[in-house]
């Protein structure tokens, strides 16, 4: 075990789940970003406790041949990607090992998985920008993303896994702090106004909103005025975010210029969507989970599909044509409201509906009056997972086939791993795995039929996840 700042030579063993390199030096296991497989390392050591450490690389000795020229100039110090210096070849494999490694050490379960989905496009992917607004040492106004594990913000103009508009919007949003003496959020002395910047954008449309800590918005027509002549097409919302937490948005949303909402085209469907509305981040990849999706469900022959977590309603009208019924389950006001015009702009009356509401509290009610053994559940979760109430509902319900979703492979490793028996529940919540499991499944609960990675996040450590299960 070598002491803080120490410096050291090592190589490479393997890649861990958020892309850093694996080495061990004795009985300790020391993680390195930034590093690959096979690579002779100097290493410099940053904390150590328990037989776990954590180490800088100083100096790559031995490149590995997957080793790549990160396009990035703030790769290592902005936290948003982890894998720019990986060929991207090998980011597929890595993230199948990742999803394998999860079902397997979560659950217990040991299951082929093939090489990830990938992506048309490795950089300039990104259809959503979320970017937070802060102060820096000197107390001046700063916009760029936070360093890994920390709120600490590495400044940005543009970013190589954002296509080229989004520097346009920091540009404007530099202009507007500067020119009109608009600070960014202190998050120590919670002062200040600019929190976060979050836009959207559908077929060349864009749905701004800035979120602030104070109930109105500085200079409203002075920022207007510096989007115009940087977009064609726009909608600016004000959002108030005055809590201490880490979520983005605040309950309160107000248009202050533009329309509500645009309109676009996904899969074959028209869809409407506002600035609270989930849509996956990237299209090209979307397109593909969700064609894969619906196809099981016609495999399947499936009378009723529920779309749990069904956000804006574009898999949910996919679904309905493979169907007699697709009945979507979403908590989001807003984006139950885009997925009713989804209904009619699509005209599936009769075809889809929609329920506005959490999944736990309403879907135990709605599989209670389904036909299980003609019924197919879709599950598309927030990174938290399933609550245990849904899981429980689903396991009560005998529905015959589910299609889980999951852009989390730790999350989706423990509720496959409730849903098929690998893991039991105990009294007091804790979950332990099953030494009766068996993979060819158990009676009454589900067996996991396929396992497939979708690239939703080049260059980052993050994977999206379609798992087929069928009850056995």
């Amino acid at each position: 075990m070598f002491e803080k700042n120490q410096e050291f030579t090592g190589l490479i063993e393997a890649i861990g789940s958020n892309g850093e390199g694996i080495v061990h030096m004795g009985e300790t296991v020391y993680f390195a970003p930034f590093t690959v497989e096979g690579e002779k390392v100097k290493l410099k050591a940053l904390k150590v406790k328990n037989k776990i450490g954590y180490a800088k690389a100083v100096e790559i000795l031995t490149p590995a041949d997957e080793r790549v020229r990160p396009r990035c100039k703030s790769f290592t110090k902005c936290g948003g990607c982890q894998l720019q210096h990986l060929r991207y070849g090998s980011q597929l494999k890595l993230k199948s090992k990742t999803v394998k490694d999860a079902l397997r050490k979560i659950a217990g379960i040991d299951f082929d998985v093939p090489v990830t989905v990938k992506s048309d496009f490795q950089f300039e992917y990104r259809n959503k920008l979320q970017i937070p607004v802060g102060v820096d040492r000197n107390g001046l106004s700063v916009i760029g993303f936070y360093a890994e594990r920390t709120h600490r913000i590495v400044p940005m103009t543009a970013c190589p896994i954002h296509p080229d508009w989004a520097e346009d919007i920091v540009s404007a949003f530099v202009s507007y702090l500067h020119r009109c003496g608009v600070s960014g959020y202190d998050e120590v002395r919670r002062t200040g106004v600019l929190r976060h910047i979050v836009v959207r954008e559908t077929e060349g449309n864009f749905i701004i909103t800035a979120v602030t800590a104070t109930a109105s918005l500085p200079y409203e027509k002075e920022l207007i005025a510096l989007l115009q002549k940087k977009f064609k097409s726009f909608s600016l919302w004000h959002n108030v975010n005055d809590g201490s937490g880490n979520g983005v948005f605040g309950p309160t949303f107000r248009l202050v210029f533009g329309p509500g909402k645009y309109y676009a085209h996904e899969c074959g469907v028209r869809f409407c969507v506002g600035p609270n509305t989930f849509l996956q981040v990237n299209r090209s990849v979307c397109r593909k989970l969700y064609e894969r999706t619906a196809r099981f469900a016609a495999e399947c022959g499936a009378g009723t599909v529920i779309d749990a977590y069904s956000g804006c309603g574009i898999l949910t009208a996919m679904l309905a044509r493979q169907a007699d019924l697709a009945v979507g389950i979403e908590a989001v006001e807003e984006a139950v409201e885009c997925a009713d015009e989804v209904v009619l702009l699509n005209r599936l009356e009769g075809k889809m509906r929609n329920i506005c509401g959490r999944v736990e509290d309403k879907l135990p009610e709605l599989l209670a009056s389904v036909d299980p053994a003609a019924t197919v559940l879709v599950a598309d979760p927030p990174r938290k997972g399933i609550d245990r109430a849904a899981l429980r509902a689903i396991l009560a319900s005998g529905i015959a086939h589910i299609a889980m979703i999951s852009c989390n492979p730790a999350t989706l490793a423990r509720d496959v791993g409730l849903l098929t028996g690998a893991l039991t529940e105990t009294e007091n919540g804790e979950l332990k795995k099953n030494p009766a499991y068996s993979p060819d499944g158990m009676k009454g609960l589900y067996t996991v039929l396929s396992v497939q990675p979708f690239d939703m996040f080049p260059q980052t450590k993050h994977v999206e996840t379609m798992v087929v299960l069928r009850r056995i």
